[in-house]
């Protein structure tokens, strides 16, 4: 019997595995840990972010986000840490929404704002979900879990619990406050997109050593007024490294140059005014030329950006006494899960937010399907072991032969729909008193925007009105005025 349920972080997976807890009214204690001073998560803009502390290129979270020392005797009060723990978000300064409206909200509280909002709207739109649940109680805010370690049942009868290191920074009294914390359950809600990712590249770690400040990650920019007239290279063609490159035009020194592995699903047959595409750099030299892999070079470059990704880390994981790693940087995905959200050799651990599908919404089924799983109310029991590992196995050799993501959740091919009604049909309806939150019906609305998400044209960029946001906008309007009739 699960009474007691962890969830780490409290941001936007957070909140709703939070409410989806609550809306059970099983559960006798639910504690929600966040080691930022307010709920929000990735949405929370910090302004003044230092670049110093840059990954080496290459480096995966273990060697960027080690685990801190815990304390021998617990509980206790220590000096806060030095160690840099990447709690700054990656948001800058004009950073908007760029996923359908719908995304970027629960079923229950519909997101009021329209698409392509400011990043403070999300922020405030969890913090808010937090008030309106008044789950808001159940926050632990400056609190940082530092070690989640497996406690082995006493009986058969029992499942395995989970015991919590905790340490809260009081910055009234400069700090840390470390204790310990039992659990029967605990979910992961940490997201990830802390540990900033830049690969190795032949020479980088030398032009590193020798032109110090000139190698960024995107996770420290925050306005292009700092690049007022410097020569700059964005590596990354993803949303982050598009938006970069794009604010760039505005200060830098044109063109701006944007190194490419491949086309992006946004790019039309030629670059924006004002930049030129390049493709993926092979070599940094002590001259400081760089090399790239068309035989073309740069001198003199004043920066170069990387937008190239993160690693989840989960640095709290104790391997040792869990028996495992958590996470395969070599494949990308977390190890025996199950659907992306249950463990399965830890059936009291669940993960919400890892699968990268629409959104919030997404995070919704997930947080319904373990909650309900955690009060052993699963309207369908899951599968057995062996069929869990078997779906494992067969997803893995499948993005290994088409070269997709574990964890991505693909819009086209009913694969969205096909993860959503999985988990509704895990989590079922609730009880007939009430008990349990309804996971949300795949609504015509919801429906149109997973279709629909595909057909965002390409920018024609030679054309004064015809930039992607318009082209979404008006999409919007047609579907808002689509659903007042037939759905086509």
């Amino acid at each position: 019997m699960i009474e007691s349920v962890a969830i780490i972080g409290a941001g936007a997976s957070g909140a709703i595995t939070a409410a989806a807890l609550q809306a059970e009214r099983y559960f006798k204690r639910i504690r929600v840990f966040e080691r930022r001073e307010t709920a929000g998560g990735t949405w929370i803009y910090d302004e003044g972010v230092s670049p110093a502390h840059l990954v080496r290129p290459g480096a995966l979270p273990a060697d960027s986000d080690p685990r801190l020392e815990i304390p021998s005797s617990l509980p206790c009060v220590s000096p806060p840490t030095k160690q840099n723990r990447y709690h700054e978000t990656p948001i800058y300064e004009l950073l908007t929404t760029n996923v359908p409206d719908i995304a970027m909200a629960y079923s229950d509280i519909p997101f009021p704002y329209g698409p392509f909002v400011p990043h403070h709207i999300p922020r405030q739109y969890i913090e808010n979900y937090f008030s309106a649940h008044r789950i808001d109680s159940l926050l632990q805010l400056n609190t940082t879990v530092e070690d989640v370690s497996k406690v082995v049942a006493q009986s058969p009868e029992k499942a395995d619990g989970w015991n919590l290191t905790l340490r809260q920074h009081d910055p009234t009294q400069n700090l840390d406050i470390w204790w310990e914390e039992s659990f029967d359950a605990v979910i992961l809600a940490n997201g990830h997109y802390s540990i900033p990712y830049i690969p190795q590249v032949k020479g980088l770690d030398e032009y590193l050593e020798q032109f110090p400040g000139r190698v960024v990650h995107s996770k420290t920019y925050r306005k292009p007024e700092v690049w007022t007239n410097k020569k700059v290279v964005v590596v990354g063609n993803s949303a982050s490294g598009i938006d970069v490159s794009r604010e760039l035009i505005q200060a830098a020194q044109q063109p701006i140059y944007q190194s490419r592995r491949s086309k992006g699903r946004w790019d039309g047959d030629s670059p924006p005014a004002g930049m030129v595409w390049k493709p993926i750099i092979t070599e940094f030299l002590s001259s400081g030329r760089i090399l790239f892999s068309d035989g073309s070079y740069l001198d003199e470059v004043d920066a170069v950006i990387y937008c190239t990704g993160y690693k989840p880390s989960f640095p709290f994981w104790n391997e040792k006494r869990n028996g495992r790693l958590i996470f395969d940087y070599q494949e990308n995905k977390l190890i025996n899960t199950y659907w992306h959200t249950f463990f399965q050799d830890f059936p009291t651990l669940g993960i919400v937010g890892m699968p990268r599908v629409l959104t919030f919404r997404g995070m919704e089924y997930q947080a319904t399907a373990l909650a309900r799983l955690f009060s052993n109310r699963l309207s369908t029991p899951l599968p057995s072991l062996a069929e869990q590992k078997n779906w494992e196995k067969e997803r893995l050799e499948r993005c290994r032969r088409e070269h997709l993501k574990f964890h991505d959740v693909p819009w086209g091919g009913g694969q969205t729909t096909a993860w959503f009604q999985k988990l509704f049909d895990f989590a079922g309806l609730g009880t007939l008193a009430g008990d349990g939150r309804i996971p949300p019906v795949l609504d015509e609305r919801t429906k149109w925007a997973i279709k629909h998400i595909q057909k965002y044209k390409p920018a024609n960029q030679d054309s004064e009105a015809n930039n992607n946001d318009q082209i979404l906008y008006h999409l919007f309007e047609q579907r808002d005025r689509q659903l007042e009739g037939p759905i086509q």
